[in-house]
């Protein structure tokens, strides 16, 4: 059994007692004799009813997750986290890769989003896991659906006569397709609620483009058919809300860009803004290889050994835009943001960013996705003080850790 110690009193014993009883009406109602016969006992033992007055006190929608998947609540219980998170990934990077049927992809996508959910907020709460591993868990979570989706996308291409896949068993490898992530995705940061940013791109000179329309229009029909997948709501959820904005000119662009079209707008018309949210760039999906090419060609870009005025005029601007978003300039107790606001998460990233920006030309040490590890680099090369990092640190996770745990219990409702 877990060790439960760590989990909250819950916070409305009527909540919980109301739990309890459609907990053990779900397991009269079960056909399976020996699951309910499990989940009988769970509620019967001390530790377990501690477990589930927990949940059921604290979380509606924790609660809705364990009735809706007693199975997989036993499951944990029985194995721990590490364990049972290690079946819920490899089913999303094994299971979902040959699901031919889209209406059952984006229901087992979301089931294992719901199950992920519930087991990475237990080890957090908890205190199973450290802060580090709840993040890197998301992401991967994030990854793995991410990969199960394009995987899908691109054999059905395939199958249509549209691509010519060189690997239809592999059919990320060498497809040309590439789909990155930015900001906390791409730095192996997502929070409990965070949304994934995404860019996708199409490599001509890899792919093996069969339709009878073109190439553009292919991809830019699969970008939006990746967010349907993930984003659209159903009776069972959605899996990720993605987003697509930090794409070059998302206004005046299709939702998928030719890597080309891509390198001529960032050399002829990127801004700084695109060169920070840069740094988190990472290929998750899709063609890696292809991927990892365009972002090494984009480091004199991103990387640049001097900085003019105007470039540190418009990182200036881009703190003062900061500032004015949701009342950042000044701190109050009271309805204080503490991700935009001043002194909040943004301001820290920002921090840590625009040094990277100053510095990562000429300090390959600096060009480092995580901002944790950004101001480790900056203390270790003496351009920040190790007590400016460190008081960053500390304060990015406390944050983060207080952003997520109020989210986690008032948003899930």
């Amino acid at each position: 059994m877990l060790d439960v110690q760590g989990l909250p009193e819950p916070a409305d014993p009527g909540l919980a007692a109301l739990g309890m009883t459609r907990w053990r009406e779900r397991a009269a109602e079960i056909d399976d004799a020996a699951l309910a016969a499990q989940m009988v006992a769970l509620a019967d033992d001390a530790d377990g009813t501690r477990l589930l007055a927990s949940l059921f006190g604290n979380s509606p929608f924790l609660t809705l997750c364990c009735l809706r998947e007693p199975g997989f609540l036993l499951r944990l219980a029985r194995l721990g986290p590490d364990a049972t998170f290690a079946e819920v990934a490899g089913g999303l990077n094994r299971d979902l890769s040959v699901d031919p049927d889209r209406g059952a992809l984006m229901r087992r996508l979301r089931v294992a989003k719901r199950q992920a959910a519930l087991l990475v907020a237990l080890a957090d709460i908890a205190g199973w896991w450290p802060l580090e591993r709840v993040t890197a868990a998301l992401t991967e979570v994030a990854d793995a659906s991410l990969g199960a989706a394009v995987r899908f996308l691109l054999r059905a291409s395939h199958d249509s006569g549209d691509l010519e896949l060189p690997h239809p068993d592999d059919p990320e490898r060498e497809s040309g397709l590439i789909v990155l992530g930015m900001g906390k995705l791409g730095a192996r940061e997502l929070n409990y609620s965070s949304d994934v940013d995404l860019i996708v791109l199409f490599d001509t000179e890899v792919v093996r483009y069969r339709g009878r329309q073109s190439p553009h229009q292919l991809f830019a029909r699969l970008a939006r058919d990746l967010v349907r997948l993930l984003d659209e709501r159903t009776e069972d959820g959605y899996v990720f809300r993605t987003d697509l904005r930090l794409r070059p000119d998302p206004a005046s662009t299709p939702p998928a860009l030719s890597v080309l079209a891509a390198l001529t707008y960032y050399e002829s018309a990127g801004q700084n803004w695109e060169r920070a949210a840069l740094i988190k760039a990472r290929a998750v999906a899709g063609d890696r290889a292809a991927g990892d090419r365009f972002l090494a060609e984009l480091r004199p870009f991103l990387w640049r050994r001097h900085l003019d005025f105007a470039a540190i005029q418009d990182i200036h601007s881009i703190k003062r835009q900061i500032h004015a978003h949701k009342g950042g300039g000044r701190i109050a107790v009271h309805g204080h943001n503490i991700k935009l606001g001043r002194g909040g998460i943004r301001e820290i990233e920002f921090f840590a960013q625009t040094q990277q920006l100053i510095w990562g030309g000429r300090l390959p040490e600096v060009r480092v996705s995580g901002t944790c590890a950004a101001l480790a680099a900056l203390a270790g090369l003496g351009r920040t003080t190790p007590v400016a990092a460190e008081e960053m640190t500390r304060e990015s996770d406390s944050l983060l850790s207080l952003r997520a745990r109020e989210e986690r219990w008032r948003s899930m409702a």
